[in-house]
C-alpha cells in the first residue's frame, strides 16, 4: 500500500467554523457578561519561545521555513492554503501557524509553531516561534547564521509560558467559550495543526490558565502526551530526531505545515521534488503496544519487524503502551513486533488516524 506524495495536494483535514474571525485571539478590548465554564484541562509544556521582531521579520522567516509566512501577514491573507478558495482581502491573518526549519539536504531540524502579535498592517511585524526546549540554543543559532544584515531582532521569552489547552471528552464544542476568553491573555489560539489538538494558550509566568479560562483545570503532562501518541502527533526531537526525520514523512502537509506554491526556502528541493514526482513509502503513525513498559524499555529508533523478520519501521518515542513510530505503509497491517533486550519481545499495532485526510491510497 502506497500513498502518493500529491495526496497532500487535496488538502490538509478541514476545520468546522470556530467564530474567531481569523483563527484566535491576544489581548483584545471587550466588554460584555464572562464566558461560561469551559470543560477543558491545561497542560503546561516543555516548549519555549522566541520573539522574531522588526521590519523584514516575515521576508527573513520566510526563507528558513516550509510553511508560507506570508499568510500569517495583514495583506498575506488573500493567499490561500492549497486547494482552499482565497479569502476576501479584509479577512484577518491566522494568529497561529505550523512550520518546521529543515537543512540543506531537505531533512527537520525543528518542528515550529508561529505567533503572530502584531495587530495591523501598519504595526512591524512580531512574531513568537515556539520550539522543543532542549534545542533552543540551537535554533538561536540557526535564526542567526542567516539573519546577516537583516532588520530582525531575535530574543528568547522566559518570561512566557506555553500551554495546551484541550477539550475533556464528550465536552462538546467549546470553541465559542474559549473565543470570549482570549482577550484576558497574551494568546489563547486554536492549535494550527490539526483540530484534536485543542487550542495554544501563552501567558506571562505570573498569570493563572484557570483565571483565564473559567472551568478548567491543570492536567498532567503525561496525559498530553498519551492524547499526542494516541493521535500520531509528532513533537519535539524524540519524535521528530534533527538531521534524520523528512518532512512529508512526519505528515507535515497533513498537518497545515508546509506551502508548495511559495518561494525558495532552505530544503525546499528534495521536498517538492518528494511531493510532485515521488511516493511516500512511510509516515508517522501511532502505535499500541500489547502491554505497558517503563518508560526507557525500548531504545530510540529500535526497529519495528513483522512476524517474518522483515524491517518494517522504527520506534520514535512513547510512554506506558502508547507511542509513535516511522512505518512502511505496506506492513501497517500485519503482525508487527520489537525486540527487547534479554531475549525478549513485544508485539505492537499502528493504526490510520481519524483526522487524516481521506485520500485514495496508490
Amino acid at each position: 500500500m502506497l500513498l502518493r506524495a500529491g495526496a497532500a495536494v487535496l488538502g490538509p483535514p478541514r476545520r468546522p467554523p470556530l467564530g474567531l474571525g481569523g483563527g484566535g485571539g491576544m489581548r483584545r478590548l471587550s466588554g460584555g457578561a464572562p464566558p461560561p465554564p469551559a470543560a477543558v484541562r491545561c497542560f503546561p509544556l516543555s516548549r519555549v519561545l522566541l520573539r522574531v521582531q522588526g521590519p523584514e521579520a516575515d521576508t527573513f522567516l520566510q526563507g528558513l521555513l516550509t510553511n508560507d509566512v506570508a499568510r500569517l501577514m495583514w495583506g498575506g491573507a488573500d493567499h490561500p492554503q492549497e486547494g482552499g478558495a482565497p479569502s476576501p482581502l479584509t479577512s484577518p491573518p491566522p494568529r497561529a501557524q505550523y512550520t518546521h526549519a529543515l537543512n540543506v539536504q531537505g531533512r527537520c531540524l525543528y518542528d515550529l509553531i508561529l505567533y503572530r502579535l502584531h495587530e495591523s498592517q501598519e504595526e512591524e511585524p512580531n512574531i513568537l516561534l515556539e520550539c522543543d526546549y532542549s534545542v533552543l540554543d540551537s535554533v538561536q543559532k540557526h535564526l542567526k547564521l542567516y539573519k546577516i544584515r537583516r532588520k530582525v531582532n531575535i530574543a528568547p521569552c522566559l518570561d512566557l509560558s506555553l500551554w495546551a489547552v484541550i477539550p475533556e471528552e464528550q465536552s462538546g464544542d467549546v470553541s465559542s467559550t474559549l473565543d470570549k476568553c482570549a482577550d484576558k491573555t497574551l494568546v489563547l489560539t486554536p492549535d494550527p495543526r490539526v483540530e484534536v489538538m485543542g487550542w495554544r494558550l501563552i501567558t506571562n509566568k505570573e498569570e493563572n490558565p484557570l483565571e483565564i479560562v473559567p472551568g478548567s483545570h491543570i492536567g498532567n503532562i503525561s496525559d498530553y502526551h498519551r492524547h499526542r501518541y494516541k493521535q500520531g502527533i509528532a513533537e519535539g526531537v524524540k519524535d521528530i530526531p534533527p538531521g534524520v526525520a523528512l518532512p512529508l514523512e512526519s505528515n507535515l502537509a497533513y498537518m497545515n505545515g508546509i506551502s508548495f506554491t511559495k518561494g525558495c526556502y532552505i530544503g525546499q528541493e528534495l521536498t517538492a521534488r518528494t511531493h510532485h514526482t515521488g511516493v511516500i513509502r512511510k509516515r508517522l503513525l501511532p502505535v499500541q503496544l500489547s502491554a505497558p513498559l517503563p518508560l526507557g524499555s525500548i531504545p530510540e529508533g529500535a526497529a519495528i519487524l513483522t512476524e517474518s523478520g522483515k524491517s518494517a519501521g522504527k520506534y520514535r518515542a512513547g510512554g506506558d503502551e502508547l507511542g509513535i513510530a516511522l512505518l512502511r505503509l505496506a506492513n501497517i497491517n500485519e503482525p508487527l513486533h520489537i525486540n527487547l533486550p534479554g531475549d525478549t519481545s513485544v508485539n505492537l499495532t499502528a493504526a490510520i488516524p481519524n483526522w487524516w485526510p481521506k485520500t485514495t491510497n496508490k
